[in-house]
């Protein structure tokens, strides 16, 4: 009996240290939840997000509807914000989904259009490309409602007359 308790107490430093080394890289992300953050329609994508992105593992976060990838986290991902009006700001399309792209330095802020409720990305293009981020995340993004995309000018130019 005494040869096991001995046992039990050699693992404990052990069991300890593995606790706290999984603990420590499991930090909690702090994020906004955004204003429509509870919005039903933001489960079906939240649920279909990638478990890693652009190489960087999937982080736990500390509100509804967000997410985050990297340590530290390179790219956050909020669903809920206010969808854009219509805009001049630069519009992509990605795997048939809009996105609006509003450049900041370092943060690049990244928001589907025509979609609600919105989603909106925050990444650093310095340390995460935004076409491989975009191209993972569309098919989660394609889960919410379209309903409107990007017009261009050559959209705009091809209007019938109106008199």
């Amino acid at each position: 009996m005494r040869a096991n308790s001995l046992t039990r107490l050699s693992a404990l430093p052990f069991l300890l240290v593995t606790v706290l080394a999984v603990s420590g890289c499991a930090s909690t992300v702090e994020v906004a939840s955004a204003k429509d953050s509870n919005n039903p329609a933001c489960a079906p994508m939240m649920v279909a997000l990638p478990d890693a992105l652009a190489d960087a593992g999937r982080r736990t976060t500390s509100s509804q509807a967000t997410a985050a990838w990297g340590d530290p986290a390179t790219v956050v991902l909020r669903c809920g914000v206010t969808p854009p009006t219509p805009t001049t700001d630069i519009c992509v399309g990605v795997n048939g989904v809009d996105w609006v792209i509003k450049e900041g330095d370092p943060t690049w802020t990244l928001t589907t259009y025509g979609r609600e409720p919105a989603t909106e990305i925050l990444l650093d293009p310095k340390k995460v490309n935004s076409s491989t981020v975009l191209a993972q995340l569309s098919s989660a993004a394609n889960k919410l409602p379209r309903l409107r995309g990007c017009v261009g000018p050559s959209d705009v130019e091809n209007l019938p007359a109106t008199g």
